[in-house]
């Protein structure tokens, strides 16, 4: 079984989409659109985690610019066949951990890679990226909520806490992916003290957080 998480959405990459497709999920995705292209109107959009660029299409219809990113070139090249509307989209591979330190960005938009992210790894996680977006910036994450019958079940949970789902591709091949579901609560405590205008966004399959980096005195 694999255990890589760049290696499954790799092998994902021709079926990325297919979560999209469930029924339940619907009105909660049309809401998720609509407040993101309102959050991003007209503005210049760093995204992390593009993946096939399904959420960098919906962003794409009101911001002005979008530099979506991912760490998988295959993902990146199904993103770069899309039409993208009046936004300027370009692509880079970048990984999160390394971002450009000297390219800094007024928002910053991360969809469905908080969930992946290693509870160890949350705070270098949050530097990395909030060292990405000039003072007063924008940031938002977009990620699942559980919801039983609908998500993969959590198959295994280890010693620092994080959780697991095993999930099968078409190909046949089983992967062991993390997958965290963060509380409010949780993502509060981590960003309370050293971020402003924090709003959380609570649907019924998703949650949207956004919060802006502080101008420095």
């Amino acid at each position: 079984m694999n255990t890589d998480l760049i290696t499954y959405y790799k092998e994902r990459a021709n079926e990325y989409e297919n979560i999209y497709l469930k029924p339940e999920r619907q009105d909660d995705l049309k809401s998720a659109t609509l407040i993101l292209q309102n959050i991003f109107t007209n503005r210049s959009i760093f995204e992390i985690a593009c993946g096939t660029g399904f959420w960098t299409e919906k962003i794409a219809q009101t911001s002005t610019s979008v530099f979506a990113t991912d760490i998988n070139k295959e993902l990146i090249e199904i993103a770069q066949q899309k039409k993208y509307g009046k936004a300027s989209v370009s692509f880079g591979i970048e990984d999160i951990y390394q971002l450009p330190v000297k390219t800094i960005y007024e928002s910053l938009f991360g969809g469905f890679i908080w969930s992946h992210i290693k509870l160890q790894d949350i705070d270098k996680f949050l530097e990395s990226v909030n060292n990405s977006i000039i003072p007063g910036g924008l940031i938002v994450f977009m990620d699942n909520n559980f919801v039983e019958g609908s998500n993969h079940p959590i198959t295994g949970t280890d010693d620092a806490g994080n959780t697991f789902q095993k999930r099968k591709l078409e190909d046949g091949t089983t992967h062991l992916v993390i997958k965290n579901f963060p509380t409010e609560i949780f993502i509060k405590t981590k960003l309370n003290e050293i971020v402003s205008d924090l709003k959380f966004i609570n649907l019924k399959f998703y949650w949207i957080l956004t919060y802006k980096i502080p101008a420095k005195n």
